[in-house]
């Protein structure tokens, strides 16, 4: 067990590091949030590359339960609008981050005996793609009003150009998918870290 606690560490610190980095917008479209919410893919990768599907899990778990507690906190602290953590902001969170990630240790167990960059490039694309969609449309969307109707998400909904330059939509759309190209640049620098961290580790699966 042991062995693993870098892992959970990294994981916690990337997962509170978010909570609160969520909080500063930068631009109209991002948080610095965004960027470093995505480096979680590339510790279940390294874990899953190095110890297995099982340590991958584990260390998934951990993030998940460190997230819950964010979210709870969060949901003790109120800003200028209410709690900094509504009901649907944590269901949403919660549930795209275990969904996402689950996804990505099965990807990449599923992609582990091709080349190197394969499983996980293609791992974390489907799962950051995966954890926006969920996140966003559960958090904001008003299909999901249900979930907490109390929580005024009129503001989220209000249609404006998509990234203030394409077509009408939903402003919570334009949000998700600045995260969602944030993610996918990230999942490509993230390639070099993977391959120098596991190299260290275990210089024979690098």
């Amino acid at each position: 067990m042991t062995r693993f606690l870098p892992g959970i560490l990294a994981m916690a610190i990337i997962v509170v590091a978010s909570n609160i980095l969520v909080q500063f917008l930068l631009g109209d479209w991002l948080t610095w949030g965004a960027f470093t919410y995505p480096f979680a893919f590339l510790v279940t990768d390294v874990m899953n590359r190095v110890y297995g599907v099982a340590a991958a899990r584990r260390v998934v778990i951990a993030g998940f339960v460190v997230g819950v507690i964010c979210s709870l906190i969060g949901s003790q602290i109120v800003g200028e609008f209410g709690p900094l953590v509504t009901l649907r902001i944590a269901i949403g969170s919660g549930l795209a981050f275990l969904t996402a990630q689950m996804m990505d240790v099965a990807i990449f167990d599923r992609l582990r005996a091709g080349i190197w960059w394969k499983a996980p490039l293609v791992s974390t694309l489907v799962g950051s793609s995966l954890d926006t969609l969920i996140f966003f449309s559960v958090a904001f969307a008003a299909q999901f009003a249900f979930l907490e109707p109390a929580n005024d998400v009129s503001w989220a909904n209000e249609a404006v150009p998509l990234l203030g330059l394409g077509p009408m939509a939903p402003l919570w759309v334009s949000l998700g998918v600045a995260d969602w190209l944030v993610k996918l640049a990230l999942s490509l620098v993230a390639l070099l870290p993977f391959r120098a961290i596991v190299t260290k580790l275990s210089p024979k699966v690098a």
